[in-house]
């Protein structure tokens, strides 16, 4: 699905992406504005997403801004920002900033497991409360939480990281409960193996491209324009008894035993 607004097409709001500059958020930002949305692109770096051959359409409909997601403060700063530089009311938000960590278990040090937990479930909840009176205002919205299929599986190595997602889950499902009377809708969009501009080469060939080849049912890894194009139909669809679950995109990969 792309879906393509007239050039000349009003806004229908504004959302912020977080972790936009790259990867799979680059890709929500691009279907976001695609489908008529403003979006305010949140990442470290304060850049525009990065893709090629973009229209200057688009990228009217991106409002950058530079921030640390696991800092509410400059989250709250942000959002300010970005709402009063789209001149478009806040409407949605979509929880994508990550990082990954692999290791033993016996090796994790407190250090890292406050590092990935602030930025991969800390920041969930924090640009969620930041979010928060703006869907107010507008007497509701949707947040999409961006998670992982690691959610529900057990890897070697992978505990931070599988536990941190498993958290994105339960969060989305206490929002969606507990905001449900504010008409505030919450989602969350569990990705597989997805390629992207940062781990193209380890997919496309040696030991992860050969593992990946057996084990998705299709014999290769998603994209970052199907997470993209997913999260923005979310948003076009506006269905208001749809919240609380988790959506996975992974080819069938974790039906597999």
């Amino acid at each position: 699905m792309q879906i393509n607004p007239t050039s000349d097409a009003p806004s229908k709001g504004c959302i912020i992406v977080t972790g936009a500059s790259r990867g799979i958020g680059a890709r929500i930002a691009l279907g976001l504005a695609r489908a008529g949305f403003d979006v305010g692109c949140l990442s470290r770096s304060g850049d525009l997403p990065h893709i090629e051959q973009v229209s200057p359409e688009i990228k009217k409909r991106w409002h950058p801004a530079k921030c640390d997601v696991s800092q509410s403060a400059q989250l709250e700063q942000a959002f300010h920002h970005i709402a009063q530089q789209s001149g478009k009311p806040l409407v949605g938000l979509v929880n994508n900033a990550g990082i990954h960590s692999q290791g033993r278990i016996e090796a994790i040090t407190q250090e890292e497991f406050r590092r990935v937990m602030d930025v991969n479930t800390y920041s969930v909840l924090a640009a969620s409360q930041a979010i928060y009176p703006h869907l107010l205002n507008n007497q509701g919205g949707l947040i999409v939480n961006i998670g992982s299929f690691f959610d529900k599986l057990g890897i070697k190595q992978h505990l931070l990281y599988c536990s941190a997602k498993a958290a994105v889950g339960a969060m989305t499902r206490c929002m969606a409960v507990e905001w449900a009377s504010k008409g505030i809708r919450a989602l969350n969009v569990a990705p597989g193996y997805i390629m992207t501009d940062l781990n193209r080469d380890a997919m496309q060939t040696g030991p992860l491209a050969d593992y990946l080849a057996k084990r998705i049912p299709g014999g290769k890894p998603g994209q970052a324009e199907d997470v993209g194009n997913l999260v923005t139909s979310l948003f076009v669809l506006d269905s208001p008894f749809m919240t609380g679950e988790t959506i996975y995109i992974d080819g069938a990969h974790g039906m597999l035993g």
